[in-house]
């Protein structure tokens, strides 16, 4: 139970001690004091005469939204005076005057002149609609709203100040939306001022101070203004050079330039800006954002509030390090300059870090050491997440061995010609291999991948940003730390940035000027949330890896066992690990599928019966709830096939394309598997665990991708590259290659440079 003006009233778990604004957008989510102000721009319509109402429902919606989840709400608004106008102008053309021009059939409406509307007395016309709109869009969510009318009167006087204090903290305790505005029938018009000077003196000269003047005496925690524009820019909006300020602190006011304002209501940006850093001042965390954009305008507030990355967030904290955008912007600059390295400067820089991963290795395995120990504690992480988040002599090793067969290979993968074509005399073409630009990798409990990642990215010539999970956050910490030792060597260490600000994936996902290509490497659910939150950024993996072994009529005995035991039992938690056994129907009740069972039941696999292999048998294992099940642990599917085109059929049907096996000896019956199973990797004879960059002898890989354009199956150096078209000509124009010009097209294709053979 706590007091506000003698007045005792519950309170909900999300409240806290007010005096203090929240130092990063993921706290937004604890606010329980919330003030939605709705700018002029936000409420009209586009012809400033009525309301948007389609925009107006849907914020009514979200702050329902939040009401209902114990969140106190209040609304500063406007619209009063769009409302009225409208209602006067109708009054107007419906004048006794006008209703007898259309009795006599004359057209006087044509050249009628609307006269000019008083403010005020527009204002007073709409308040009363304005509210009952408000009303109405509430009752449908079973909420209760007050309409409250202020000027700068009531804040100036002691008393009236308490009242309201009061009257709103009741309303608040009834669990009522107030609903404020300014109170323009009677208000005068603004006087020019040096108020918000500090937090007892700001006069409400429009919404956005009145906003600001309601959030601290009623000890908000968020204020979120909503206006036309997304939120603060380094340029006027529009400009080319413009870009969105995602966090503004107090005297940051220099890196901002004020447009002009809205095109209706009386504060313009500059106004929003002071009333914003008045509140921060207070204690109130502020954001600035567009109220106005069809795509958002129907999440924005609960965007805002859940911490997601929408509009500028004012903050009195400011980081250590650079922003996200900043970062971004230094990985691109520093991979053009890594791509202009000569080829042996790019081997050096991944030799010397697959040294250091050695040289290191007591101080890599001790970081990892606290990560896992947490994670223990915490409990939070499954075995198989336990597996991949540790690291050990041999993984170095292994890691290490990786690396120098990238730098090995990585001799000549930028700048290398793939096609030349004489386009006519003296005009030759030629396509060339080029970095995909800055990738984002995003990985979890896998800090082995920092390394391999780097370096191919660094073969490539490409920035990277990368996002690990939290659980890895002392072995990255270190990893990323010998990646940019490593790469000092040749002046290039911003090329690999390790984002550790508090950015939610999401975020990140949104930053489709700054990023090239998103690499996802972790859990099923994991990529599956970045394909659908990546916001025009191609993304290349897959989401899961039901892998498939088909054991044909054909099979050798000694093959089939060690095959599946590699497959499946090796390392359950690779996305390469078989899920799915399919079995020919000869073969069931024969010794060969008695050793199969007699295996697994020794690898302690637990196996789940496909619906044909289930009624097949008598008491059977339980039956699988989807075939389409990722497993990653010492589990699997069994299901029986009459024969290989049924196999073939099985995996187009359930499988995810990624890789999938057939144990035969008939050649035939393989090459028919090999040519029409359309996954990204297909193996005769070999265990599905093949499937790996290292295994081809890529060195490493970014990942496995089962998309069909660009990059397919394991991704290694040739997967982070494209091409660009080099055209060297001499006075050539196209008018020349008319039908009457004097040239012609050969079109002659030309040998390639000898590839450099080390």
């Amino acid at each position: 139970i706590r007091c506000w003006s003698n007045i005792p009233f519950i309170t909900m778990p999300l409240s806290r001690a007010h005096g203090k604004s929240f130092a990063h957008r993921s706290e937004l989510k604890h606010a329980k004091r919330i003030v939605v102000k709705l700018g002029s721009a936000v409420v009209t319509r586009g012809d400033e005469c009525g309301l948007a109402l389609g925009r107006l429902a849907s914020i009514v919606e979200q702050v329902s939204m939040l009401q209902n989840q114990g969140r106190e709400m209040m609304i500063v608004t406007s619209g009063a005076v769009a409302f009225g106008k409208q209602r006067l102008r109708h009054e107007i053309l419906l004048s006794q005057s006008v209703r007898q021009a259309l009795h006599s059939g004359q057209s006087q409406l044509k050249d009628m002149a609307i006269p000019v509307l008083e403010a005020r007395a527009c204002a007073a016309a709409g308040q009363s609609g304005l509210m009952a709109l408000y009303e109405a869009m509430f009752t449908q969510y079973s909420i209760c709203a007050a309409q409250i009318l202020v000027t700068n009167l009531d804040f100036h006087d002691e008393q009236k100040r308490r009242n309201l204090n009061g009257t709103l903290h009741e309303l608040l305790r009834m669990n009522i939306v107030p609903i404020i505005n300014t109170n323009d029938a009677v208000v005068p018009p603004p006087e020019p001022n040096s108020d918000l000077q500090g937090v007892n003196v700001i006069s409400v000269k429009d919404n956005d101070s009145l906003a600001a003047r309601l959030a601290v005496e009623m000890k908000t925690d968020l204020l979120i203004v909503l206006s036309d524009v997304e939120g603060l820019f380094d340029s006027p909006p529009g400009s080319d050079d413009a870009k969105l300020i995602d966090i503004f602190y107090p005297g940051d006011q220099q890196s901002v330039t004020f447009g002009t304002k809205s095109r209706v209501g009386m504060g313009g940006m500059e106004a929003k800006v002071k009333a914003a850093l008045w509140a921060l001042q207070g204690g109130t965390s502020v954001v600035i954002a567009n109220g106005t954009h069809p795509k958002i305008s129907g999440h924005v507030i609960t965007d805002i509030v859940e911490g997601k990355k929408v509009g500028t967030f004012f903050s009195e904290v400011k980081p250590a390090g650079p922003t996200v955008e900043q970062q971004a912007e230094m990985a691109r600059a520093g991979g053009r300059t890594l791509a202009a390295l000569q080829p042996e400067q790019r081997a050096e820089i991944i030799y010397r870090l697959a040294d250091l991963l050695t040289d290191q290795r007591e101080d890599i395995l001790l970081a990892n050491k606290k990560d896992l120990e947490e994670a223990e504690n915490k409990g939070r992480l499954a075995l198989p997440l336990l597996k991949r988040l540790s690291l050990s002599t041999s993984k170095l090793n292994s890691l290490a061995i990786g690396l120098r067969q990238i730098a090995a290979s990585s001799q000549d993968s930028v700048g290398r010609v793939i096609r030349r074509t004489r386009i006519a005399k003296d005009l030759d073409l030629e396509q060339v291999t080029v970095p995909i630009g800055v990738l984002l990798v995003i990985f979890e409990s896998r800090p082995d991948c920092l390394p391999q990642v780097s370096a191919l990215a660094i073969a490539s010539g490409n920035g990277l940003l990368l996002k690990g999970g939290k659980e890895a956050a002392h072995s990255n910490q270190i990893l990323h730390h010998l990646t940019q030792e490593a790469l000092s060597i040749h002046g290039v260490r911003d090329a690999v940035q390790l984002v550790n600000t508090r950015e939610e994936v999401e975020d990140l996902c949104r930053l489709d000027k700054l990023i090239d290509l998103i690499i996802p490497r972790g859990s099923s659910q994991l990529v599956r949330n970045i394909q659908k939150a990546a916001k025009g950024i191609p993304v290349m993996g897959h989401s899961e890896g039901i892998c498939h072994v088909y054991v044909d009529t054909d099979a050798s005995v000694e093959k089939v066992t060690r095959i599946i035991r590699d497959s499946k039992c090796e390392y359950p938690a690779a996305c390469n690990a078989l899920e799915t056994l399919l079995i020919h129907r000869d073969l069931l009740r024969t010794p060969l599928f008695d050793q199969i069972i007699d295996m697994l039941r020794v690898e302690q696999v637990k196996i789940h019966a496909g619906p044909k292999f289930a009624s097949y048998l008598t008491f059977s294992p339980s039956e699988v709830k989807s075939l389409r099940t990722e497993y990653g642990d010492l589990e699997c599917c069994i299901e029986v096939v009459d024969s290989v085109q049924e196999a073939v059929e099985h995996i187009h049907k359930y499988g995810s394309s990624h890789t999938d096996v057939i144990i035969t000896e008939n050649e035939k019956t393989a090459e028919f598997f090999l040519q029409h199973v359309d996954s990204a990797c297909v193996f005769w004879n070999a265990s599905t665990r093949f499937s790996d960059g290292y295994r081809f002898g890529l060195g490493a890989e970014v990942g496995i991708s089962t998309s069909r354009i660009h990059a397919r199956g394991p991704v290694g150096i040739e997967g982070l590259l494209t091409t660009k078209w080099l055209l060297r000509g001499d006075n050539h124009v196209v008018s020349d290659f008319s039908e009457h010009g004097s040239m012609k097209y050969l079109h002659e294709s030309l040998p390639l440079p000898q590839r450099n053979a080390s």
